[in-house]
């Protein structure tokens, strides 16, 4: 989950592929508050899971984003 998440991010927001970590910080990678409205739909159209944009925000890091995202769909 983590490598297809990377992946997003550095394809569809330009981040830095060597600085996308779990520890990495969404900011810190240049995300700012419409690209996690943006973060939000893709979550949603890839993987059906629905991670609202303040949610996003207040994960802060990748691996907050991969596990809320594993956690969710382990529930579907």
């Amino acid at each position: 989950m983590f490598d297809e998440l990377k992946q997003i991010l550095v394809t569809s927001f330009q981040a830095d592929p060597t600085e996308v970590t779990p520890d990495a910080r969404l900011q810190d990678l240049g995300l700012d508050s419409l690209d996690m409205v943006e973060l939000s739909l893709v979550l949603k159209s890839e993987w059906g899971v629905a991670i609202s944009d303040d949610e996003l925000i207040e994960y802060q890091q990748v691996g907050a984003v991969v596990a809320a995202v594993e956690s969710r769909t382990a529930r579907l």
